[in-house]
């Protein structure tokens, strides 16, 4: 393995199921429409509970996607990673095939893993007994068996691996997927992640650390980044899969390149288990990491697709950290949450927020955050509040951040910015 510094890292295929649709495009109109994918669960009965909300893939046929049988023998995450895969690769126009499945790998990040098949497993075994635990319980839940599944479905052989860095596990896949290109220990990852946390236990156990909204009477505003009256995050569940590799290979191959990554930094704030450190200086850190790595000065960054999660501290302390990295420049950026429209995907997030950020640099479109409302002086940069924007934006930063204090910065210019 030969160590290649210079090798630029590009993004050629793009693939999202998530609350707003079960396509890309679909998705992304939603996102540009400004419309929420939240709504009151549909998928059990959210009865006792003190959420009764989230957002959900409504219309998501699994046996249309894997097959009757094995939509038996995968949990839903796992589902949802191959339907954004099959779509990622579509639109790379990439073929696996025996020739050039060792240099294919596939980094999928979850925070979570098969929470529906481990609370199932539990049920079975409490209610009626050992005998009746699925011998599929284990391959089932484990967070690595998106990334595993994927890879027998489409033949990669690569390197394989399952980031688990709570919500920035996505981001994380997608860095360290470009760091394995540039190192010449694959040509082509599939990188993202999946999530399907919205069951009781996964409502229940975010209720018990007061950390979603139980804005039951209007789920469609509930997630309001930014917004003073914000009272917590809302649970959502989806896929993002990126196409990524070598400049060079995709050019050999004719591909469309969507987007160059070019800059990723990740750090640690050794703070809290679940609070960020004060004034977002973890955060800040990797913003500046990914500056550095990108070569590029603040100014340059034309949005922010914030973390945002909709919870009171977060977005105080994400603020804090932009102005710490923007300095006035800060006042002038467009920042957005889409989590105000999707809700909050936990490890899939930063998977489906990077390619948002590509989304938004191919059509000149900033997606807004919806339900701005209340003003908080906390908060007082230029969220997009409310309605999309028009703008030419030549290099865009997604942000994520985790529960154990992970920070993780990506930087996507347009080919043409990047040189490309």
């Amino acid at each position: 393995m030969s160590n290649q510094p210079n090798v630029r890292v590009v993004a050629t295929g793009i693939g999202i199921v998530c609350p707003l649709g079960l396509t890309r495009e679909s998705a992304w109109a939603g996102l540009v429409a400004g419309h929420s994918g939240v709504a009151t669960i549909s998928r059990f009965d959210p009865s006792g509970l003190e959420t009764t909300f989230a957002g959900e893939v409504r219309g998501f046929d699994s046996a249309a996607i894997v097959g009757r049988k094995e939509a038996r023998r995968t949990d839903r995450y796992t589902q949802l990673a191959i339907a954004a895969t099959r779509e990622a690769i579509a639109q790379a126009n990439l073929t696996i095939s025996g020739e050039n499945a060792d240099r294919v790998g596939v980094v999928i990040g979850t925070a979570i893993g098969g929470l529906e098949t481990l609370e199932a497993g539990a049920n079975a075994l409490a209610e009626q007994g050992a005998n009746r635990v699925s011998p599929f319980f284990f391959p089932m839940f484990l967070p690595n068996m998106a990334s595993g599944v994927v890879a027998i479905t489409t033949g990669a052989k690569g390197p394989n691996f399952a980031p688990t860095s709570a919500c920035a596990s996505s981001a994380h896949a997608i860095g360290e997927a470009a760091a394995m290109i540039r190192r010449g220990a694959a040509d082509v990852v599939l990188a993202g992640g999946a999530e399907a946390p919205v069951t009781r236990l996964g409502v229940a156990g975010f209720n018990a650390m007061a950390a979603l909204s139980t804005r039951n009477d209007d789920p469609a505003a509930a997630s309001r980044p930014f917004d003073a009256e914000r009272d917590g995050f809302v649970l959502a569940e989806g896929a993002a899969i990126l196409v990524l590799e070598s400049a060079a290979h995709a050019a050999k191959r004719g591909a469309p390149v969507l987007a160059e990554l070019t800059g990723y930094a990740t750090t640690d704030d050794a703070n809290h288990m679940v609070q960020p450190a004060a004034g977002g200086i973890g955060a800040a850190k990797a913003m500046r990491g990914a500056l550095l790595d990108a070569g590029l000065e603040a100014e340059h960054i034309g949005y922010v697709n914030a973390h945002g999660t909709s919870t009171q501290l977060n977005e105080k302390l994400e603020t804090a950290a932009l102005k710490t990295v923007f300095g006035e420049y800060a006042y002038r950026l467009p920042v957005s949450s889409t989590k105000s429209m999707t809700g909050h995907l936990l490890g899939a997030a930063g998977g489906l927020e990077a390619a948002i950020a590509i989304l938004a640099m191919r059509d000149g479109v900033i997606p807004p955050t919806i339900n701005q409302r209340t003003a908080d002086p906390d908060c007082d940069l230029d969220y997009v509040p409310n309605v999309a924007r028009q703008a030419a934006i030549s290099h865009a930063m997604s942000n994520s951040m985790g529960f154990g204090g992970h920070n993780v910065a990506l930087i996507f210019s347009k080919p043409a910015a990047s040189g490309g």
